[in-house]
C-alpha cells in the first residue's frame, strides 16, 4: 500500500523512506492504539475530521473510517487522541449526530466532539434569545436553534404555512403538505404557534441545505426586502446568517453535488434584482478561521478530561496548548484553505474519497499531505506522533 504523500512545494520536510512502508504499515495495522504509543504519553497533538467525503458518503462509512478511529483509543475503549469532527453539514442537533455517527462508525462519540456548520450559532444566542426568527434548511432546523437557547424561532415550513398563497406552486408539491404537517406537530413542543401577520422577523438563519430552493428563495426574498414583515412595503434587511458558505460537496451521486454556497449564490442573485441594496449577509464554516479557533478550543477542553495522571511527554510543552492539530479534509477551498488560514499548529491533510479525487496536490490550496484514505492519514499521525515505536 502506498501512502500516495504528496507535500507543498514550500515544505521542506522529511519524506519517508517508501522501501519501509510495507512492513511499518503491516506492523501498525496488526497493533492497537496502546501497543503503538507510551501509556505513560500524554497526546501533544489533536485531530479534526471532516465527514461527509472522508469517513462517511452519505451513511456509509468509506475510507477505513471505522478501523481509523477505533485506533485512536485503547483496548477499553478509553478515548487516547483527542479528535473532533468538523463539519459544514447540519441540520439535526449536535447530540443526535453524535448518536447517529456512533453507530455508524461503532465507537462512543460525545456531542462535544461534533461541530456543525451552525454550531457557532449558539455565540448569537444573547442578541436573538428572545427575538422572532426563521430558520431554513432541512433536517430539524427549528428543534437546533431551540436547543441552542433560542426561544422564539419558527421553521420556514411552519413559516410559509401561515401565508396563503406565498408559494404560488404549493399546489404543485404534494411532498410538501405532508413535510408541514410532520413539523407542525414537533413545532408546538418548540413554541406556542402566534399569527406571524404582525410580529417582525428579526433575523433568518440558513441552518442546513434548503429543501425547496424556489419556495426558500421566495419567502426570504418578501422577509428581507419588507424588514421582516410580508406583504408590507420595502423596508431595512434584517440579518441573514449563513451556517456555512459550500459551493459543493461529496454526497451518493459519483459527481459533487450542489451546497448552500450555490443557493447563496441563487438568493444573492435574485434579491439584488428586485431590491435596491444589495443583500448583506455573514457566513460561518469552513473556512472561517474562527470555526478552526473554536475548533482548537474544544479539543483542548477534551485533551484535558483525558487521563491527568498522565505525566508530560515533555515537560517544558505547555499542556495547554498542542504542538499539532491535524485537518482531514476532502475539500481543498474549505478545509485545506481553513487550516491554512489558522495558521500554525494546524498541519492539512487532503483525502482522495471526496470532491478531490485529482492525483497531484491541488493547485490552488495544496495540503501539507495528500493521502488516499482517511485510514492512511490516521496511519500517518501515528506514525509521526509516536516516537516511542521501538521498530
Amino acid at each position: 500500500m502506498s501512502f500516495g504523500i504528496l507535500r507543498r512545494a514550500s515544505q521542506t520536510r522529511h519524506r519517508p523512506n517508501t522501501k519501509q512502508l510495507p512492513s511499518l504499515l503491516s506492523l501498525l495495522f496488526s497493533r492497537s492504539f496502546s501497543q503503538l504509543c507510551s501509556q505513560s504519553q500524554r497526546p501533544s497533538f489533536g485531530i479534526a475530521f471532516d465527514i461527509d467525503g472522508v469517513v462517511l458518503r452519505d451513511h456509509t462509512p468509506i475510507g477505513g473510517s471505522p478501523l481509523a478511529l477505533r485506533r485512536l483509543y485503547d483496548d477499553s475503549g478509553a478515548l487516547k487522541i483527542p479528535y473532533v469532527f468538523l463539519t459544514n453539514g447540519g441540520g439535526f442537533r449536535e447530540s443526535k449526530r453524535a448518536l447517529e455517527l456512533s453507530e455508524l462508525l461503532g465507537v462512543k462519540i460525545l456531542p462535544s466532539q461534533v461541530l456543525q456548520g451552525h454550531s457557532p450559532f449558539r455565540q448569537l444566542v444573547n442578541r436573538y434569545e428572545n427575538e422572532f426568527i426563521v430558520a431554513v434548511g432541512k433536517g430539524e432546523p427549528a428543534a437546533v436553534m431551540f436547543e441552542y437557547g433560542f426561544k422564539n424561532v419558527m421553521s420556514i415550513d411552519e413559516y410559509a404555512s401561515c401565508f396563503d398563497d406565498i408559494d404560488p406552486l404549493a399546489k404543485y408539491k404534494k411532498w410538501t403538505t405532508k413535510l408541514v404537517t410532520n413539523q407542525s406537530s414537533s413545532f408546538e413542543q418548540i413554541a406556542p404557534r402566534k399569527s406571524v401577520y404582525s410580529q417582525r422577523v428579526q433575523a433568518a438563519f440558513i441552518v442546513s441545505d434548503s429543501v425547496d430552493w424556489s419556495r426558500d428563495i421566495q419567502v426570504l426574498c418578501d422577509i428581507l426586502r419588507t424588514g421582516g414583515l410580508p406583504e408590507r412595503e420595502i423596508g431595512h434587511q434584517p440579518p441573514l446568517y449563513f451556517a456555512h458558505d459550500d459551493l459543493k460537496y461529496q454526497a451518493t451521486f459519483p459527481s459533487e453535488r450542489l451546497g448552500m454556497g450555490a443557493f447563496r449564490i441563487a438568493l444573492e442573485s435574485i434579491f439584488n434584482r428586485i431590491h435596491p441594496n444589495a443583500l448583506e449577509y455573514t457566513s460561518f464554516g469552513k473556512p472561517n478561521p474562527f470555526v478552526f479557533k473554536n475548533a482548537e478550543t474544544l479539543l483542548k477542553q477534551l485533551a484535558s478530561s483525558l487521563d491527568h495522571e498522565l505525566p508530560l511527554v515533555n515537560h517544558a510543552i505547555d499542556e495547554s496548548h498542542f504542538k499539532t492539530l491535524y485537518m482531514i479534509g476532502d475539500n481543498p477551498s474549505v478545509d485545506i484553505k481553513g487550516a491554512q488560514q489558522a495558521g500554525h499548529p494546524w498541519f492539512s491533510i487532503l483525502t482522495r474519497t471526496g470532491v478531490f479525487k485529482g492525483k497531484e496536490n491541488d493547485a490552488d490550496f495544496p495540503a501539507d499531505l495528500v493521502v488516499d484514505t482517511v485510514e492512511e492519514a490516521v496511519d500517518y499521525i501515528l506514525r509521526k506522533e509516536c516516537t516511542s515505536l521501538n521498530l
